[in-house]
């Protein structure tokens, strides 16, 4: 059954185009990609994100819960922040990349979109397990969730409460009252520009809340964003999308989150993570930007000198740099930065050259 968002009316209003993502359904865009994706770059946008989930996790080991099933040692985590983190079987490999936030004596889980029964089942089993007292509840229907993102984000939201934004700083939560609906403010992203998000219960009446943000927004030019703006966001961004980059059972180290990987606690896969990092020999992911005009796709074969070396897992043509840009798990001897190889799109070579990532820098918009 295709769940559809809270503001699913509001949505048609405005002229949305929709789209199935994860069982949800969802504005793809409301004008076009492009336009929504530069508004966002270098003005503000409003995204629903409720295909997200929600899951509450409290009780006296709710600490040791999160720290015991994800690859960040939860104590290390102070009230009013958030973390980001990942989710991981025995074998290393990535479940899910989750962000939780730390909300006095509660924490609140959001994993990915489509994930929440399997999330809140595989922690109620690690509970069971380990003889642990914590309550782990799915919410994820009862919230939907907006995502304020782009250099005037912090500008919009501030004519709509007292609260001096200026002090939630990065990562940073907590409750808030915004245009008098109670909700939980959270300062991340999946942009890349300033941002916040607002987990909304669904009983303080969020389209309204919705509708005052776009009213409050005209004045710095905010509109309605899409599904498929926020992809080209984040991929401009080298920022990862669970249903492509950890698929087919991918690694932390794999995917160059060893920066999130707290070492000194125990946690589930970490065994398995210590085994592949002293062996060393294994596929990372790597950001490709295209020499050639084409539009490199989820699973197009890259290759060197006829030899596939690697998968593309996310790509498209990058709004900002008009140029086709991929993230793709590339053989160690082949990453080499400025190294040329050739992304498949459609049995046609496109030399594409190794870079660092982002893609698109943080100054992009203001040298633009």
């Amino acid at each position: 059954m295709i769940v559809k968002s809270p503001l699913h009316d509001i949505h048609e209003k405005l002229g949305a185009k929709f789209t199935e993502f994860s069982g949800f359904k969802m504005p793809i865009y409301y004008s076009s990609i492009k336009n929504e994706h530069i508004t966002v770059r270098k003005k503000v946008g409003l995204f629903d994100v409720s295909h997200m989930s929600n899951i509450w996790i409290f009780g006296e080991d709710a600490e040791k819960l999160i720290s015991l099933s994800t690859i960040e040692d939860a104590s290390k985590i102070k009230n009013e922040m958030s973390q980001y983190t990942a989710i991981l079987r025995e074998d290393g490999t990535i479940i899910d990349d989750i962000i939780f936030m730390h909300l006095n004596d509660k924490y609140m889980m959001i994993p990915n979109a489509g994930m929440s029964e399997k999330i809140t089942q595989w922690l109620r089993n690690i509970a069971k397990e380990n003889n642990l007292a914590v309550n782990v509840n799915d919410v994820s229907r009862d919230y939907t969730i907006l995502a304020i993102q782009g250099p005037e984000s912090r500008n919009t939201l501030q004519k709509l409460t007292d609260t001096d934004l200026n002090k939630i700083g990065f990562f940073g939560c907590s409750y808030i009252e915004i245009a008098g609906r109670e909700c939980i403010i959270s300062h991340t992203g999946y942009t890349g520009e300033l941002g916040f998000e607002l987990q909304i219960n669904n009983k303080e009446h969020p389209e309204s809340l919705f509708n005052k943000i776009i009213l409050e927004g005209n004045e710095y030019n905010i509109i309605p964003i899409g599904l498929g703006a926020r992809d080209t966001l984040r991929l401009e961004k080298s920022f990862l999308l669970a249903g492509n980059e950890f698929k087919g059972g991918r690694t932390p180290l794999e995917a160059l989150l060893n920066w999130a990987i707290n070492w000194d606690h125990d946690f589930i896969g970490k065994e398995s993570l210590i085994k592949q990092k002293e062996i060393g020999n294994y596929e990372r992911l790597t950001n490709l930007i295209c020499l050639e005009n084409g539009i490199p796709r989820n699973g197009c074969e890259v290759q060197k000198d006829g030899l596939k070396v690697g998968i593309v897992t996310s790509g498209t043509l990058s709004p900002c740099l008009n140029k086709g840009i991929a993230m793709a798990y590339i053989k160690p001897e082949y990453r080499e930065t400025h190294n040329v190889l050739d992304i498949i799109i459609r049995g046609k070579k496109i030399k594409a050259k190794v870079t660092k990532p982002p893609f698109v820098k943080k100054d992009w918009a203001i040298l633009k």
